[in-house]
């Protein structure tokens, strides 16, 4: 360990020696109430190692998997309160290439409190149970004087009612869940919800840290309102099939403290989204190979006019796989992850590609032209990203872990949609120009791929320490000046430290 703190403070530099001894505070505060148990861990009366894989939550264990399934009844009830606190610092690797430094990474290499949550979360009856989890975000917005505001709301939201029937050669459960977020139900930390779990600050200096590198994900999105069924049958297949709205009226609660303009408006209640998986267990070993998607029908500009011109659709089918050996003192868990997003535009929105133009005198063009004078395509009336993820991680005791995981996006080329650098026959930039620094994409496609390195520890239960390094091969398409200012896809790479407790 004092390997890594003494590389850590040689990353970060002299703000690494208050990071890091925050660190050391925080840790030494918590220490003495190792024996505080998690809600579920009070109420089954295990270990973290029972649930969670090598201790290391969220990600579970086929017993872990099991409780979840059978609804988060198994035990006598207990107090149904949790906590959960993050503290990280994140230094980028070159903040030169900015007109503002300040903006585009703010508390560069600065220890902060990111984000706390508070769990409602446990056993109501024999067959009814909750997981629901409401999230204080430390920088959620900053004013025009540079001041930071939090904000509270809820994140994820998980009521489900579930049964298991078992005899000599049969083993069922059978399940019903209304949630805010589809694949938050699932059991398996391959899904969508869930495969991305070390919480990052909202700080444009995070932006490029592993938190906010592409994962594979749902293009609905959370803060919705569903219900689902599942069932799990003799441990070998797992099925699940809902279908999901907007969480407003009575439902309303299920994306409580999102503002309105950014809380999800889909059209209708027809948005069903699927889940089979395949699974085996063998002594300490056991495998899932599944596949999962989603039809979400979205408002443009999530602004309900009743108009079906108005609605888009976003189609998602995605495969994956995990393995995991447990047998103490080791634990190995493989995983895989793959997305396959095609979104298409409403009509209003197609139509309204002609007169979305301007020349250098301020006058409507139909179609711009790139420095040469060619005529540049109008934006796709639909676009296809794909998004792979595979991650390989280790723990011995339960305590010292690492991993490496590798990401990869494409998709189609969409220059008008993401702002890639036009002008008019005469080689002038027009208005439309919309280059950005350190975020601009002048490929005009997502391409992004690279590395996350990661060691950690958990020196007590429920708490863990760790860092992450990630190195960009690529970013918003390119590996080499892809914001048209001259900034690289490596000048984004990333140390991450963190520090994270739940009781």
């Amino acid at each position: 360990m004092s390997l890594l703190l003494n590389q850590v403070h040689a990353r970060l530099g002299p703000l690494a020696g208050s990071s890091l001894g925050w660190l050391v505070v925080l840790l030494a505060l918590t220490a003495p109430q190792a024996q505080a148990l998690p809600a579920f861990a009070r109420q089954a009366g295990q270990n973290c190692v029972a649930c969670h894989a090598g201790g290391q939550f969220p990600e579970l264990t086929p017993y872990g998997r099991m409780f979840k399934m059978t609804g988060y009844t198994i035990g006598a009830r207990s107090t149904p309160l949790s906590v959960m606190g993050v503290l990280n610092v994140a230094r980028v690797a070159d903040t030169s290439k900015s007109d503002d430094p300040g903006a585009d990474f703010q508390k560069n290499g600065t220890p902060v409190f990111s984000s706390g949550s508070l769990f409602i979360a446990g056993k109501l009856t024999d067959n009814l149970g909750l997981f629901s989890q409401i999230t204080y975000d430390n920088y959620a917005s900053q004013d025009a004087d540079g001041n930071y505001h939090g904000h509270t709301s809820m994140d994820n939201f998980d009521l489900r009612w579930a049964d298991r029937y078992v005899d000599a050669h049969h083993d069922l459960v059978v399940g019903v869940s209304a949630n805010n977020n589809p694949s938050v139900s699932d059991p398996w930390n391959t899904a969508p919800a869930w495969m991305q779990y070390v919480p990052a600050a909202s700080l444009t200096s995070h932006q490029f840290s592993d938190a906010n590198t592409p994962y594979p994900g749902l293009g609905a999105g959370g803060n919705i309102a569903g219900i689902t069924a599942y069932l799990y049958w003799n441990r070998l297949l797992y099925a699940e099939l809902g279908t999901y709205r907007t969480a407003d009226q009575a439902l309303s609660f299920m994306s409580a403290g999102i503002d309105t303009v950014d809380k999800t408006k889909l059209a209708g209640s027809n948005n069903p989204y699927w889940r089979l998986a395949l699974t085996r267990e063998w002594g300490p070993h056991n495998m899932m190979l599944g596949t999962s998607g989603m039809l979400a029908h979205l408002y443009d500009g999530n602004l309900v006019t009743g108009d079906s011109a108005d609605v888009g659709l976003i189609r998602n089918l995605g495969f994956d796989a995990q393995y995991q050996y447990l047998l103490d003192p080791h634990t190995l868990t493989a995983q895989f992850a793959y997305m396959r997003q095609v979104s298409d535009l409403s009509v209003n929105a197609q139509a309204g590609f002609a007169t979305g133009y301007t020349d250098a005198n301020g006058l409507e063009v139909a179609a711009p032209t790139d420095p040469t004078g060619r005529a540049m395509a109008m934006p796709n009336a639909s676009n296809t990203t794909n998004v792979l993820r595979a991650k390989l991680s280790y723990v011995y005791r339960a305590k010292y872990g690492a991993s490496i995981a590798f990401f990869n996006q494409t998709g189609s080329t969409d220059s008008a949609a993401m702002n890639t650098v036009w002008s008019d026959p005469a080689g002038v930039a027009v208005p439309n120009d919309a280059r950005v620094r350190v975020t601009g994409n002048v490929a005009g496609e997502p391409g992004t791929r690279g590395l996350t390195y990661e060691v950690f520890w958990t020196p007590v239960q429920n708490v863990r320490i760790g860092a992450q390094y990630t190195a960009y091969s690529r970013f918003n398409g390119a590996s080499t000046n892809y914001d048209g200012f001259g900034r690289n896809a490596q000048d984004n790479n990333t140390l991450f430290g963190y520090l994270w407790f739940a009781y």
